[in-house]
């Protein structure tokens, strides 16, 4: 009889635990929009945007630094590819580690550490030197590649953490609206270098080749003013609470959890409750071997493949469309220059050219894409906008690279010319650039949501890195600029590949992230412990919701 009421007592808290999560649960899923919503995009979006800044502020940086260091010439290809590609690099291992590290030690404690490491190796880029037995490239190289780390770091946490807090009706928005970010950093990388580039004017055309310290100076400054706004956020990242789902199905501590819940979405503020708080459910846990069985089922592992293709053959095109920025600047008159009357003019008007370029393109497409997705998402949905994008995309770079001869040969073909170029920014953003972004922080449960999430951005960066090395091998075969044709045709048999990875996902939007982790929640939390067991009672708490109250006695 003792062993039956036992067995009873411990049914009651099992149920207990379950509704009390299912409970949460719903409260976070069906909130309204709120300031804690917003300074949650707010403090993830920063991150991106610095990403973003950090990432693109290379380009011109780089034409700079050979000018710097070959007396008014350029880098060598070598040199110049290891500079670009280093952070790309970094950010292939930063997105596994961290998306590791976030689901087995938490959210919030890696939310801030990738931003410091952003922060140092960006520093370090700007007082990179050399010396006798220094060269200069390696170690710029080296922090790069550190920066790198922390650029992939960002791309896990700040989607999961996003998505977690997100209500369902508007979580495809929240995550596009902290994506877009990387839209601004990129327009605020070239408006910054060209503020730096115009004040730098009178001594750039003063000073002799073998002594450019003005252009020195000018890139870095223009890296190092990308740590503003990455410092101005780390004390928000580092004060965020932890997301409830992690709380509730990795530390096993539903009642803190739903304590979370009702305190951020009324007041936007979290208490921790080490004493009274403490108590642990029985959910799965992420172990090797549950990876393998839950990844191992065709339903879950073909999702992991759907994210990690579609990201990976998207930003082969992504990266690699950079290839063409030369000649679309020089097609719209924003290109190098060597008319003016000395080399040193040349080279100052090379780089307000570049700056002034930059701002061009990231109007004309870049940024509308973003918020063409952030109107649509949770409207249209993410599959049929990451279809149409890939889809659109194929066409786009068919006629790029079967027509580029043609059009180029004519005023109004390189017109043509530079609209598709703005048309396949716009479509990429407005496509499955934000898409494969958005749909790995959704599918997957919530003790492989960070992990699935780092593996799928992996994936992409590992098409980032085979566009700009291999690419840059590739594009001068037959002459100069002579295979970017061809390229262009790979583009788009990528993009079509993409088309049959993003038909093996599933459609995300308005369901809960539980729903889609393809696992029964009637018996998800099956035990709840504190040290012995408890019964419990529910009680109905602030907002109406449903809480339940630790009532027994704790064992010490």
């Amino acid at each position: 009889m003792a062993s039956f009421d036992a067995e009873k007592a411990h049914a009651n808290v099992a149920i207990s635990a379950g509704e009390r999560r299912r409970a949460a649960l719903a409260e976070i899923d069906e909130a309204k929009f709120s300031w804690f919503h917003a300074k949650a995009c707010l403090v993830a979006g920063v991150g991106f945007f610095t990403d973003a800044y950090d990432i693109f502020s290379i380009s011109i940086a780089a034409t700079m630094i050979g000018y710097v260091y070959h007396n008014g010439g350029s880098s060598t290809a070598n040199q110049d590819l290891g500079i670009k590609v280093a952070h790309s690099i970094g950010t292939f291992f930063g997105q596994l580690l961290f998306g590791f590290l976030a689901d087995h030690v938490g959210r919030k404690r890696m939310y801030g550490i990738e931003l410091m490491i952003i922060i140092v190796g960006t520093l370090g880029q700007t007082v990179t030197g050399h010396a006798a037995s220094v060269n200069f490239y390696a170690v710029l190289i080296m922090w790069r590649f550190i920066m790198g780390v922390g650029i992939g770091g960002d791309y896990p946490v700040s989607a999961v953490i996003t998505s977690e807090f997100a209500a369902r009706k508007i979580r495809g928005r929240m995550m596009t609206a902290v994506f877009a970010s990387q839209g601004w950093g990129n327009f605020t990388s070239a408006i910054v270098s060209v503020i730096v580039i115009a004040a730098s004017k009178g001594a750039i055309h003063r000073q002799p080749l073998n002594d450019l310290a003005a252009v020195d100076r000018a890139w870095r400054l223009i890296i190092g003013i990308g740590c503003v706004p990455a410092a101005i956020a780390l004390y928000f990242r580092l004060t965020l609470p932890e997301t409830p789902r992690y709380t509730m199905d990795v530390e096993r501590n539903i009642k803190q959890a739903s304590s979370d819940v009702d305190t951020y979405l009324t007041t936007g503020t979290y208490v921790v409750d080490p004493l009274r708080n403490v108590e642990r459910a029985e959910v799965p846990k992420a172990t090797w071997a549950d990876f393998v069985e839950y990844f191992g089922q065709w339903q879950n592992f073909k999702i992991l493949l759907g994210t990690s293709w579609s990201w990976f053959a998207l930003d082969i095109a992504f990266y690699g469309l950079g290839l063409n920025s030369a000649i679309i600047l020089t097609t719209i008159g924003f290109g190098s220059t060597t008319k003016l009357p000395t080399k040193q003019e040349n080279i100052y008007q090379t780089l307000y050219n570049a700056g002034v370029g930059n701002i061009v393109l990231a109007v004309g497409g870049l940024i509308p894409g973003y918020y063409a997705t952030f109107f649509l998402v949770d409207s249209w949905g993410r599959k049929p906008i990451q279809l149409m994008g890939f889809s659109l995309l194929t066409i786009i770079f068919v006629c790029m690279g079967f027509g580029y001869h043609k059009m180029l040969a004519t005023s109004s073909g390189s017109k043509a010319f530079v609209f598709l170029y703005c048309m396949a920014n716009f479509f990429q953003n407005f496509g499955p650039n934000c898409t494969t972004f958005i749909i790995p922080g959704e599918v997957f449960p919530t003790r492989y949501r960070s992990t699935g999430h780092g593996i799928s951005a992996a994936s992409g960066k590992l098409g980032a890195i085979v566009a700009q090395v291999g690419f840059s091998r590739l594009i001068n075969i037959g002459g100069k600029n002579q295979f970017l044709p061809h390229i262009l045709e790979i583009f788009a048999l990528f993009m079509l590949t993409g088309v049959f990875s993003t038909l093996l996902l599933p459609e995300t939007k308005n369901r809960t992230l539980e729903d889609l982790s393809l696992e029964s929640q009637d018996h998800f939390v099956t035990d709840s412990v504190v040290g012995g067991i408890a019964p419990l009672t529910k009680t109905t708490g602030s907002g109406g919701s449903s809480q339940d109250e630790h009532r027994g006695h704790e064992i010490a």
